[in-house]
């Protein structure tokens, strides 16, 4: 959703010392999808348990995790709820490429192309709802809160930012925006570099963060005109936006007509591109359920309880956890006598 707004925004680059002691709330499902895309086998097959339980998104999750709060930051993550109706059609789609992929997958396996099942396997992440429990216990026992959002998740980090409890997302996804954060950063791997969905190397890449207020100004529009140029170009709400409409020309259209939405899209022709009225969308977008009264507390480091989870359970090496938990504890000792107030 949103992508194509990447070529309208200014993006400065960050490092992970500029976010250090500050609060930043974690879009979970965006981050773990990654981690079942990128970390698998040479043949394109997610790394299992010895049980055959899926172990990449929590492999991913607590190398990554443990790393960015080694380095002063202070993490909250926030899960997706129920999907709203609209969003069924985009689902629909989804599963269709999953499928398809597949099905290529299969056939790349046959002819035994290790580059062409890396590629289609990666197109096939799925994310569980036991998948999604067992990110849940690490994060619990790592002693970072989680907020469980009524639905789209971006929504609710978003409200978070927007609310001062946190000071920004983290999030590949561009459509946080069009929710409002304040205040997004993407990129942010604890090496600098990001293996490629489907391929066997890897690219460099910087943190980054994106202003909201500041972009605004600079393209001289409203939030309420970002969520139409959202719209125009295409939403997990109605996919695909209107035909021959990329950014720099749906940024036209709403310096043309302002905030005369009804008439601009009365020119698109989006009734005869979509069935949904476009005044369902952009309430949709402006007013997505939240949940307002959650509180973000951080609890203790659980160690023995994430060598339960990690070691006990999916069969990880006691020998890495337990050196990554020693290196946590001395980075979070040192920090011990700081209140939350001084993660600002």
């Amino acid at each position: 959703m949103g992508t194509k707004l990447k070529d309208l925004l200014e993006r400065k680059e960050i490092t992970i010392a500029d976010l250090q002691h500050k609060i930043l709330v974690v879009d979970s499902f965006n981050i773990l999808y990654q981690f079942l895309s990128t970390i698998r086998q040479r043949d394109g097959t997610l790394l299992t348990d010895s049980k055959g339980r899926v172990t990449s998104h929590i492999t991913g999750l607590f190398a990554r995790t443990t790393k960015l709060m080694q380095s002063g930051l202070q993490l909250a993550f926030v899960f997706d709820g129920k999907p709203p109706k609209l969003k069924s059609q985009e689902t629909a789609r989804r599963k269709e490429v999953k499928e398809k992929a597949k099905q290529e997958y299969e056939i790349a396996k046959q002819r035994e192309d290790i580059a062409g099942m890396q590629k289609y396997a990666a197109r096939t992440s799925v994310l569980t709802g036991e998948m999604v429990e067992d990110a849940k216990k690490i994060i619990q026992a790592l002693g970072l809160p989680i907020v469980q959002a009524p639905s789209e998740g971006e929504a609710q980090a978003a409200y978070l930012v927007k609310e001062g409890k946190a000071y920004a997302e983290i999030s590949q996804d561009m459509d946080c925006l069009l929710f409002g954060v304040p205040r997004l950063v993407r990129n942010l791997t604890i090496t600098e570099r990001r293996k490629m969905p489907g391929r066997f190397g890897y690219v460099e890449v910087k943190p980054e963060m994106i202003l909201l207020e500041e972009n605004l100004q600079r393209l001289g529009i409203t939030q309420d005109q970002l969520i139409v140029i959202g719209m125009l170009v295409g939403t997990d709400y109605n996919i695909g936006g209107i035909k021959g409409i990329g950014p720099k020309k749906a940024l036209e259209l709403v310096k043309k007509y302002g905030n005369n939405f009804e008439k601009l899209f009365e020119e698109v022709h989006w009734k005869e591109a979509f069935t949904v009225e476009w005044k369902e969308i952009f309430e949709l977008i402006q007013h997505m359920p939240v949940e307002e009264t959650c509180k973000l507390e951080w609890r203790g480091l659980q160690k023995e309880r994430l060598l339960q989870l990690l070691v006990e359970e999916h069969d990880f090496s006691k020998e890495r956890v337990e050196s990554q938990l020693e290196k946590l504890e001395q980075a979070l000792g040192k920090r011990q006598q700081k209140g939350l107030g001084e993660f600002w």
